[in-house]
């Protein structure tokens, strides 16, 4: 029986968990690993948040809401002290504004200290508990609304429909913000640079909610490419904007409207079109907003300060440059009106420095060899920060002293990854964390790391399974870097039996696979191939990230050299390990993976049994702007870098059986790579397996995942037999 530490509930919340598992046969289904994986993710108590006033959090369990306040008389305790029950939060609907019912509690959002709302279909709804509850509409929109982007201090919601940008308010007016005549081209209010520097929204409300950013994307010089649609009876053809690197991009502006005066001013961040706007941030007092300039070869950085009034430019507080390049992936964080962190890679790693709204750098915060992940609050001179630990497997909770200049991590008593919010005081923390062997711990730790109250430990979800045993371990690397491996195995494991062994990869920047937490992020599959009898091998190689600048940097401009080595270093591993087959070994691996799984087919044959690339590039020169101009400069500047890892150069090598999977409708990793390789692979006589996933993107979801996954494996399994 789980352990719940609120015994009130303890009753109740044991029955919600499934007893149908208790009678499921020992061995995971391949359908139950891809289409009910869900299922298998271990229990814990849902929306569980702090409240943005008071040091009271709350959770959802089924359909009841549970309020948690400081227990004066026990010191640092919490004692319950409200519920929230589907059935009260409907009647209150239907007694105020005689809506229609909801079936499920909706995730709520703390407005002040008795104040929540949610969104239920097209309508924001606030609920006051200080009584009794009392609901209030406080605005609808349309149901065709997208990148919605609510302003509680003005009650009002920014949203799109197709190209355009509209504001709603509580009046029931739809303002459009943009010109009403048609633009071609043309998108306002949705996120830009492709989804790159952090970026992942396009609206930007100011603090008191009276102007709101925007950007507004002008795609008129970039090229077309057709993605093609069988699903209807008649084929259509939809022509996407997709910059592909060396070629023209987007051009980005940044607005403001201003909510009080119905106008709309532009920043002036110059006329030159190759650049990017990122890291948006506004001034506490809304007369001022940042942004990160960042040029096109991505090694120069102006962090400028502009009018929010006038649009122009004030000054610019300081540039950062790097001879490869630099990721802006986090805005200014105010902790004063007129001081604020800023997060920088600059002496190899992810920190923090402390400058002043003039841009005068006043101090280095962090250091060390950890990795900056998250800001997490502040209290009195004292930040709260979660960061990588040097090995990049675990994730802990820092403090950093501004006065003393300390660091101390707080999380010493678990090891693993934590995941925390901090309470309005800064006194407590709700820390969500697991590990390897833990499935899950939901508790709150006070400011030196302390447990004082369990609010829920997590089952295994595999207590009636016989799932794979999952090993971690380090292999080093040529120039003394430990990296991070990962071995399934079959959990009737015998030394004495050869194994045939697939190594599944990815070794691309900005990716980690191999943490330590629960079951270290595999993915069910893994654990019916390993009921198959096979090894699942996955190393993080030189490249990918969380491991500081140098470690993810050494790939610059030669895309799949290192990664290749890195990638070699676990196949000799495997070849020297006694349970190996060494005849039998397979590699997969999508997207950047599936680059990886071709690039060591063609550049190592009759290593590998078979390989299987899933939405793979194929050559740099074809995928986008941003991304790979990061890595690779432009084919103009970096040719001999491109030939390289084009593989279209390297089909001559093409020895071993390979299966190239691709999403028809793949806007992300077009498809023009696979038939590229295609083309070439027919031009010199190289037989090849393909299949095409019409209706589907980059990645192949829904019910025909399972299809997918079933071919994948059945192809392994297939080439690898004896």
């Amino acid at each position: 029986m789980r352990k719940f530490f609120l015994c009130f509930f303890y009753i109740q919340f044991s029955l919600v968990f499934s007893q149908e598992n208790l009678n499921k046969v020992s061995k995971i289904s391949l359908e139950e690993a891809i289409l009910n994986r869900w299922e298998f993710y271990p229990d814990r108590v849902e929306d569980l948040k702090w409240n943005n006033k008071l040091d009271f959090y709350s959770f959802r369990i089924d359909t009841t809401i549970y309020l948690f306040e400081k227990n004066n008389s026990k010191k640092n305790k919490f004692k319950l002290f409200n519920e929230i029950t589907l059935n009260e939060l409907n009647q209150s609907l239907f007694k105020s504004i005689n809506k229609d019912t909801l079936d499920r509690i909706p995730s709520i959002k703390w407005l002040d200290e008795r104040t929540f709302k949610f969104q239920h279909k097209s309508s924001i709804y606030h609920v006051n508990i200080k009584d009794s509850l009392y609901t209030n509409l406080v605005l609808e929109f349309p149901n065709d609304a997208e990148n919605t982007d609510y302003n509680f201090n003005q009650n009002t919601l920014a949203y799109t429909i197709g190209s355009d940008l509209y504001i709603a308010n509580t009046d029931n007016q739809k303002v459009k913000i943009n010109p009403s005549k048609n633009e071609k081209n043309i998108t306002y209010g949705q996120a830009v640079h492709r989804y790159e520097f952090g970026i992942y929204k396009g609206t930007f409300w100011s603090p008191l909610g009276n102007k709101m950013a925007f950007y507004r994307k002008d795609e008129n010089k970039v090229d077309n490419y057709p993605v093609i649609s069988v699903i209807d009876t008649t084929s259509t053809i939809e022509n996407i904007k997709y910059p592909m690197s060396g070629d023209n991009t987007h051009y980005v502006q940044i607005g403001i409207f201003d909510i009080n005066k119905k106008n709309i001013i532009y920043l002036n961040t110059g006329s030159n079109m190759d650049h990017y706007l990122t890291n948006i941030c506004w001034d506490p007092s809304e007369e001022f907003i940042y942004v990160a300039l960042l040029n096109r070869d991505q090694d120069f950085l102006k962090l400028n300060k502009y009018d929010a009034n006038s649009g122009e430019l004030i000054k610019t507080l300081f540039t950062e440059s790097d001879e490869k390049y630099i990721q802006p992936l986090n805005p200014m964080i105010f902790l004063s009106d007129d001081q604020f962190l800023w997060r920088s890679e600059r002496d190899g790693y992810d920190h923090f420095y402390l400058y002043n709204n003039k841009g005068k750098m006043l101090q280095k915060l962090t250091d060390g060899t950890i990795v900056v992940k998250d800001y997490i609050g502040t209290k009195d001179n004292e930040i709260f920060f979660s960061a990588f630990s040097s090995d990049g497997l675990d994730v802990n909770l820092y403090s950093y002293s501004i006065s003393d200049k300390t660091q101390q991590k707080i999380t010493n008593k678990f090891p693993g990854c934590h995941y925390l919010q901090i309470s309005p005081s800064g006194n407590f923390f709700i820390d969500e964390f697991s590990n390897l062997k833990t499935p899950g711990i939901q508790q709150i730790i006070d400011n030196v790391g302390n447990s004082i109250a369990v609010i829920n430990e997590s089952n295994d979800p595999f207590t009636n399974y016989k799932l794979a045993d999952i090993e971690l371990f380090q292999l080093q690397s040529e120039d003394g870097n430990f990296l991070n491996c990962r071995l399934v195995k079959p959990k009737n494991f015998n030394r004495n039996k050869k194994y045939p062994v697939l190594i599944y990869v990815y070794n691309g920047p900005m990716v980690q696979l191999i943490t330590n937490s629960w079951r270290s992020n595999t993915p069910l599959w893994m654990d019916y191939l390993a009921d198959q009898d096979f090894l699942i091998f996955t190393i993080d190689g030189r490249g990918s990230e969380n491991r500081g600048r140098d470690f993810e940097q050494i790939i610059y401009n030669q895309l799949g050299e290192i990664e290749m080595k890195d990638q070699i270093l676990g196949y000799n591993y495997l070849n020297s390990l006694e349970y190996v087959d060494s005849k039998k070994v397979a590699i997969y691996g999508w997207s950047y993976g599936g680059y990886m799984a071709t690039n060591m087919l063609l550049n190592h044959p009759n290593k590998f049994t078979c390989a299987v690339a899933g939405g793979p590039v194929i050559d740099w020169s074809f995928y986008e702007i941003m991304y790979t101009e990061r890595y690779m400069n432009t084919p103009q500047q970096n040719s001999e870098g491109y030939y390289n890892s084009s593989l279209l150069n390297h089909v001559d090598n093409l020895e071993d059986p390979l299966l190239l999977i691709h999403g028809l409708e793949d806007d992300v990793v077009v498809l023009h790579h696979t038939l590229a390789f295609l083309k070439e692979c027919i031009n010199q006589n190289k037989k090849v397996d393909f299949f095409v996933y019409p209706g589907h993107a980059h990645n192949v979801y829904g019910k025909d995942r399972l299809h997918l996954m079933d071919k994948i494996i059945d192809y392994i399994i297939e080439k690898t037999k004896d």
